[in-house]
């Protein structure tokens, strides 16, 4: 066995739940919350330490949400204004995720939603993220 895979052999027991395929629904929202912590930490800043963890998180979430959760079709944004009606919000009450004119140009197109208000939305609606991707 070459140095490297000694290596890692060394430390394999005590990461391997953090860099392994989740198998279950258990598994993967641990993986989904330390994904959540990693995007606080790292944002959309990719010469942070951790940019590198947090693509290989997203990427192990992506391959479990492939297999295991059905594609959610749509547009994210007819999908935010439909929660928004059906929840009775308009613009002013978005203020989380900006400024009444950021949420306009959000809502017309004009303006993709980033990782941060995604989050902040699919938490406040109860809703898998993947629904404003």
């Amino acid at each position: 066995m070459n140095t490297q895979l000694k290596e890692i052999e060394k430390v394999w027991t005590e990461i391997q739940n953090v860099f392994s395929v989740p198998h279950n629904e258990k598994d993967y929202n641990k993986l989904v919350s330390l994904l959540d912590v990693l995007i606080d930490e790292v944002g959309d800043n990719e010469s942070h330490p951790l940019a590198s963890l947090m693509e290989t998180i997203g990427i192990l979430v992506e391959t479990y949400e492939a297999h295991n959760i059905p594609e959610i079709k749509g547009n994210p944004i007819d999908t935010l204004k439909a929660l928004m009606e059906e929840h009775g919000l308009k613009q002013s009450d978005m203020s989380e995720i900006g400024s009444q004119g950021v949420v306009s140009e959000i809502l017309t197109g004009k303006r993709q939603l980033n990782i941060r208000q995604i989050k902040i939305l699919s938490k406040r609606f109860n809703v898998s993220p993947a629904v404003f991707a």
